[in-house]
């Protein structure tokens, strides 16, 4: 498989005229690609090294406002710059754009050149340090679900967002030919991102209708989070130049199931699964087990991170496959958290809640810190749930609104130890503006059903 492009190798492709231009991102809150277009020649003489940011990047919404109540930046504070400091490991081409690389950046304080504590690499960077230290290598892989639509975006902007024709006209789950019929698009995503360095395994058909999943093999988690944003960002960059519509909103359709994006999880000491034990009869380590419970007692607290957006939670309904209760159960897709692998060194946990809008990285970061924390406290993990996990009334709820993670998230004395008070607080703010922003609208649906008869 390709890797990415070492530096000399792009100095190469630069003085033969095969490329000449280079992205260099950021990720930002939303978990987007922002960033500058450099002539590769001057990455190659300087930015290589740095380039700067406003850095009202990393105190926006998803319409790139700028919000009040963030203590990093403001009007107040000036909006002054960030450091973007090229990860040159993470250099690589990109297939499909003509002539292009591509860098991943990690912010820096502009003056100490220290992290922005608050920006998504460097949150996921600290967890991963905090398992390390105990000689643990965490390992992810996601699951990114999407629905794609015969029109452009443009198109579809022109019309309101209606009228949205799925590529499909029926659930395509595992079906090879309607799937089949979407190869113009599918077939050329899968190989321009193994071009570029990712490990593609497969695409399928997803559960409903113009629904795709994209799996990518399992890595270290800073790369799961690198390989996981740049994806998401191919998808849609190559569905705008075949013509369509790729969306990851979670839920578009009150009748349409939604699309979420599972994290798989494990841990690896001295290169051996460290979730694994040969005598358990689920093939579970009291490590994993440790780990789990962490990650289900402090679920509630993390639910922000795995669902942002006041559309995140219309996901969550019984009989979709999207989960409800706080449980784990063995390869049941109606829990949570599911064990996946039982019995075998691949016994890792996969979980259900995150959706497809998740920022990979604070997803990971929360979930290893949760994990982290079951170790450390060497929590007791309760028994697996069978059957019908919809149907267990005495189980926590997933927190059924943005509003209600967000005093989850607001009230964690386990994540404002883990990461901060000044990250907590930067996100809590993040996700009331979000909050304040939908309470200010009336929708159609309050109007079609008061106008007349209120």
């Amino acid at each position: 498989m390709p890797g990415t492009l070492p530096f000399e190798d792009l100095e190469k492709a630069v003085d033969e005229g095969r490329i000449d231009t280079v992205l260099v991102c950021m990720v930002d809150m939303q978990g987007r690609l922002v960033g500058k277009r450099f002539h590769a020649r001057a990455f190659i003489e300087g930015a290589h090294r740095e380039t700067h940011c406003c850095n009202y990047l990393l105190a926006t919404d998803l319409e790139m406002a700028t919000p009040d109540g963030f203590k990093a930046t403001s009007w107040e504070g000036g909006y002054g710059d960030y450091t973007m400091k090229p990860d040159l490991s993470t250099l690589r081409p990109v297939p499909w754009l003509e002539g292009t690389a591509m860098v991943l950046c990690d912010v820096l304080d502009h003056h100490g050149h220290h992290p922005v504590a608050h920006s998504p690499r460097a949150m996921l960077a600290r967890q991963v340090a905090r398992l390390e230290e105990r000689g643990l290598t965490p390992m992810m892989a996601t699951e990114l679900e999407f629905f794609l639509f015969r029109h452009s975006l443009d198109e579809i902007r022109a019309r309101d967002f209606r009228d949205l024709e799925p590529i499909s006209a029926y659930n395509e789950d595992y079906h090879i030919f309607q799937t089949t019929k979407e190869e113009d698009l599918m077939r050329p995503l899968r190989n321009h991102l193994f071009a570029a360095g990712l490990p593609i395994e497969g695409t399928k058909g997803e559960a409903e209708t113009g629904q795709e999943e994209l799996n990518i093999r399992y890595a270290p988690a800073m790369d799961c989070a690198d390989h996981h944003t740049i994806a998401k960002h191919a998808v849609k960059e190559i569905a705008w130049q075949h013509g369509r519509a790729a969306s990851f909103l979670p839920k578009w359709h009150r009748d349409k199931v939604g699309s979420s994006s599972h994290v798989h999880q494990s841990l690896m000491k001295d290169g051996a699964p460290a979730f694994h034990d040969p005598d358990d009869e689920l093939g579970m380590s009291k490590l994993m087990r440790h780990y789990m419970a962490g990650l289900i007692a402090h679920a509630p607290d993390y639910t922000y991170f795995l669902a942002p957006y006041v559309n995140s939670y219309k996901r969550f309904a019984k009989g979709t496959f999207a989960p409800t209760k706080m449980v784990w159960s063995v390869d049941n897709r109606t829990a949570a958290f599911r064990l996946c692998g039982d019995g075998t060194k691949g016994v890792r946990v996969e979980c259900r809640i995150g959706g497809s809008d998740m920022n990979p990285y604070l997803a990971q970061a929360a979930m290893l810190a949760a994990g982290l924390d079951g170790i450390e406290k060497e929590m007791v993990l309760a028994d697996p749930v069978r059957g019908d996990a919809y149907k267990r009334g005495e189980a926590r709820d997933i927190p059924r609104t943005l509003a209600a993670a967000t005093e989850s998230l607001r009230n964690s004395e386990f994540l404002r130890t883990a990461m901060g008070d000044d990250v907590i607080d930067h996100y809590t703010r993040a996700a009331e503006w979000e909050q304040e922003e939908f309470d200010a609208v009336v929708t159609d649906w309050e109007i079609a059903r008061g106008f007349e008869r209120a």
